[in-house]
């Protein structure tokens, strides 16, 4: 089994709490939403198609390493094992990335029961839940969202003749039926899009009026996992589709603002029952404060956003967005610059525009300038500090 090329940084156990005790929105045991029916008519779509039986599974999202990676075909030195990227329990055991998780544990649970059968195959494995990675903030993105996994996989009966296998016919097929059920009627597009787990691997985009938005990624599933998880690949084929729920729900409602969707603001939620087109509650100004900050090298938008999000807690859904505007090398800098903000040869300046909107408030100024300050106090990285509260 590989670990990540280094020790990886553990996650607090407050976090920990916090990432466990998290509402799953796909899932009925913690009450209704609109999340629930939309998964329900790409389910319904599917098998009604396919004449296929139906596997919805609800693992935890605590998973092993070696599901969440290995078995799914990453490298040893992805960059995607990083722990700036991935949320580690201990070395072996992690949050889940990605739905995919589940889906090893439940081809090895096929493998040793009705594939081993006499009788042919074909079963829709659905996987839905949260999933945990760092990422950026803005309206289309949260560290905590949403996903599900389908994965159509048929078994040949033994001694079949070859032919029946799935092929990229039935994968753009299947990405029709996604669409349709998602948002009907939509205009969609696939490019190439590489992942571990597939091969003929393709990225799903969906026009709206405010452009292409991916809704998702598919390819048919790669030999190797199959014969990881003991099925043969010469009687056993499969589509793999990963798909982002919380954008999706977006595009079905029209809903802008990915925070909307755990609002406990009574107007708010009683929209979230149903997927009728969003009737727009009315919206708080928003505040800017732009930060100059300094930070250590290499640094990103989704390394930034995890970091914010930690040192902000609940009051994260605070922000609206969090966006690089500029990123200077300490070389690159004029000597007056690098004198005055006691940046080091490795370290860089980097201009941040916050954008400051709670759903259920509007903010004071001296209550934005708590906030700034909290976030610059965490990103910051400089010996000289320029406060605007204090």
């Amino acid at each position: 089994m590989s670990t990540p090329t280094n020790t990886p940084t553990l996650l607090p156990l407050p976090d920990l709490t916090a990432a466990l005790e998290l509402r799953d929105l796909t899932d009925p045991a913690a009450g209704p939403h609109a999340m629930q029916l939309l998964l329900d008519d790409v389910l319904a779509a599917l098998t009604a198609a396919w004449g296929c039986r139906l596997d919805l599974r609800r693992p935890r999202p605590l998973v092993s390493v070696e599901d969440n990676y290995d078995r799914l075909g990453y490298a040893p030195a992805d960059v995607t094992r990083d722990a700036r990227y991935s949320r580690y329990v201990s070395e072996t055991v992690m949050l889940r990335s990605h739905t995919s998780a589940g889906v090893p544990p439940v081809l090895r649970e096929l493998a040793a029961g009705p594939a081993a059968g006499p009788g042919p195959v074909d079963v829709l494995l659905a996987l839905p839940g949260l999933c945990h990675r760092r990422d950026s903030i803005d309206r289309l993105h949260v560290g905590t969202p949403h996903q599900v996994d389908l994965w159509r996989i048929v078994v040949a009966a033994p001694g079949a003749r070859p032919g029946g296998a799935l092929g990229e016919a039935d994968l753009r097929r299947m990405v029709a039926l996604l669409v349709e059920a998602v948002l009907p009627g939509a205009r969609w597009r696939t490019t190439p899009a590489v992942h571990p787990y597939t091969r003929g691997g393709l990225q799903v985009d969906v026009h709206t009026p405010g452009g292409w938005v991916e809704l998702a990624e598919c390819g048919l599933v790669a030999g190797h996992v199959l014969a990881g998880a003991g099925l043969d690949p010469d009687r056993c084929s499969g589509l793999a589709l990963g798909a982002g729920l919380d954008r999706a729900l977006m595009l079905r409602k029209g809903i802008g603002d990915i925070r909307l969707l755990r609002s406990g603001e009574p107007r708010t939620a009683a929209q979230l029952l149903d997927l009728s087109p969003w009737r727009p509650v009315s919206a708080r100004p928003p505040v800017r404060r732009d930060l100059s900050v300094v930070v250590d090298a290499p640094t990103d938008a989704e390394q930034l956003g995890d970091t914010v999000r930690s040192a902000l807690g609940a009051q994260a859904d605070d922000l609206e967005s969090v966006t690089v505007l500029a990123a200077t090398a300490c070389e690159d800098l004029p000597a007056a610059a690098r004198q005055r903000l006691g940046i080091r040869p490795g370290q860089l300046n980097v201009l941040l525009r916050l954008v400051l909107r709670p759903l259920g408030a509007t903010l004071t100024d001296e209550e934005a300038n708590r906030l700034r300050d909290r976030v610059y106090a965490a990103v910051h990285r400089g010996p000289r500090a320029e406060w605007a509260a204090r």
